[in-house]
């Protein structure tokens, strides 16, 4: 019996080649930058086109702290970041930044903006640096969603540092034998 290659035998390409989402203004972007990719050879353009792709997952939030903090020393240069910029409320003093995102809370943007910085999107990015010179490609921090903390070897086997899903942290809850000396043992 052969392989169906209609039914996809041999083709072992997970990556997207499309965003899945229907939203027209991604979808311009996405012809934008495919047209970047193919009229230049910078490859700044070809990781913002597979990033353009990516599921919500795999475009974490940034928060301007942590932009702030990747941008030190390089004041001059665009952060470019092709997820969302969120606010940081424990940040007193935004410094003058200019960042390229797909996103920005509305008191993150005020709060650039107020600091004398700019929040561009990525058609003004296209235009002004269609190369990606000078620019300095960020990401959020992947592993910091929730979800994450439950996954790894089973809560409560021996060295696991894994949450477990519980519906409430009290004292009936995953908190007796193997959680404390006095239940029978510790693990």
């Amino acid at each position: 019996m052969g392989i169906d290659l209609i039914a996809g035998g041999r083709n072992k390409k997970t990556a997207r080649t499309a965003p899945k989402s229907d939203n027209v203004y991604l979808k311009l972007l996405v012809k934008l930058y495919r047209f970047l990719v193919r009229r230049t050879d910078s490859n700044f353009n070809q990781v913002v086109l597979k990033r353009l792709f990516m599921s919500k997952t795999n475009r974490p939030p940034l928060s301007l702290s942590k932009l702030a903090r990747f941008m030190a020393g390089k004041e001059d240069k665009i952060a470019v970041l092709v997820a969302t910029v969120t606010d940081d409320a424990r940040m007193f003093e935004v410094p003058k930044l200019r960042v390229c995102a797909l996103r920005f809370t509305e008191t993150a943007r005020a709060r650039i903006v107020k600091a004398g910085g700019e929040c561009l999107t990525f058609d003004q990015l296209a235009l002004e640096r269609p190369t990606g010179k000078d620019c300095v490609l960020l990401r959020g921090p992947k592993n910091s969603r929730e979800a994450v903390k439950h996954f790894g070897p089973a809560p409560g086997v021996p060295h696991s540092s894994t949450k477990p899903y519980v519906r409430a942290k009290g004292r009936k809850f995953e908190k007796a034998r193997g959680r404390r000396k006095s239940r029978g043992y510790k693990a």
